[in-house]
């Protein structure tokens, strides 16, 4: 099958995992995705704590107003995303969050 990626074809989002593990092991983790489909990006997924994504947002210094923001899920659900290369990978930040909630917690 010569379609088929290695592991090492996945060197570069492993290497920005480790970089992160060394330099941001305090963060808040999250959930981690790499695949063969997109063996170039790693992606980190924070779901139900956008404070989470806000930290690791800020510690990695991608500017604010490079943030997307869209809701999904009829509205229900805040969905912010960020990316920045790191180690020659692309890092994709992703978090979401119960609208009402954030609502409550921007009232308070």
């Amino acid at each position: 099958m010569s379609g088929t990626l290695t592991l090492d074809s996945l060197t570069l989002p492993l290497r920005a995992l480790r970089v992160l593990a060394v330099d941001f092991g305090h963060l808040p983790a999250p959930t981690v995705d790499v695949t063969t489909v997109y063996p170039d990006r790693l992606r980190l997924a924070f779901h139900d704590d956008l404070s989470a994504f806000e930290a690791w947002r800020s510690a990695l210094g991608i500017d604010p107003d490079s943030v997307v923001c869209r809701e999904q899920n009829a509205g229900q659900t805040r969905v912010l995303k960020a990316s920045v290369d790191l180690a020659g990978a692309e890092l994709e930040l992703i978090g979401y969050g119960d609208v009402h909630a954030v609502a409550e917690a921007s009232a308070a």
